[in-house]
């Protein structure tokens, strides 16, 4: 590499980047998915439960949760080496809502994580992204020993437009997860308004 250009000739590839946001709400895996498809060690802001925010931090199906997200979660997928995907998980507590504005400016899809032991934690998020209109598709994160239904049922659970894909998935596993942000970009890309990568 000679004055920032290779051996031969060409001058270094700058790649197009795209936010990809990854809510819903408290304890429902988003930390888990952000770390299970990163290829970088995700940075991480979580804090450990206390006794002050027990009042107002519903543990109920997730009694074994001991952290939380305070800020956001982040990790990144190189597609190719000219378009790189940014994930930003969202804190989950509504006193860290404020934290949204900021994560979705300029992004080009949302994954809704959602739990159906705890349907209505999601509802936050899908009005959210209904409201200022950004493309985004729920993902059913399939706890062990959590009932399982089908996607249509989530779907008229959650009253969601029929054009927004639900899923089932692992957010555990890299490949179930690695199917969620495929699904989101398609979804996003299909919308008339999406921005397009250009290389």
């Amino acid at each position: 590499m000679v004055f920032g250009r290779s051996e031969h000739g060409a001058p270094p590839v700058e790649p197009v980047t795209l936010k990809i946001l990854v809510a819903g709400g408290f304890g429902v895996g988003k930390t888990t998915l952000v770390g299970a498809i990163s290829e970088i060690r995700p940075l991480r802001t979580e804090e450990t439960l206390t006794e002050a925010g027990r009042p107002v931090d519903d543990t109920s199906g997730v009694e074994g949760k001991h952290t939380t997200t305070v800020a956001m979660d982040f990790g990144r997928i190189t597609l190719r080496e000219d378009l790189v995907l940014y994930l930003f998980g969202t804190p989950g507590q509504e006193r860290f809502w404020f934290m949204w504005d900021e994560l979705s400016e300029g992004a080009l899809g949302a994954v809704v994580l959602a739990d159906t032991r705890r349907l209505e934690d999601c509802f936050a998020a899908v009005d959210y992204f209904e409201r200022r209109a950004i493309p985004f598709l729920v993902a059913v994160n399939c706890f062990d020993g959590a009932a399982v239904y089908p996607a249509d049922a989530v779907r008229q659970a959650l009253d969601l437009d029929p054009q927004v894909p639900v899923l089932l998935c692992d957010a555990r596993d890299r490949e179930s997860a690695k199917e969620v942000i495929i699904d989101l970009i398609e979804h996003a890309m299909r919308r008339p308004s999406a921005p397009q990568p250009t290389a």
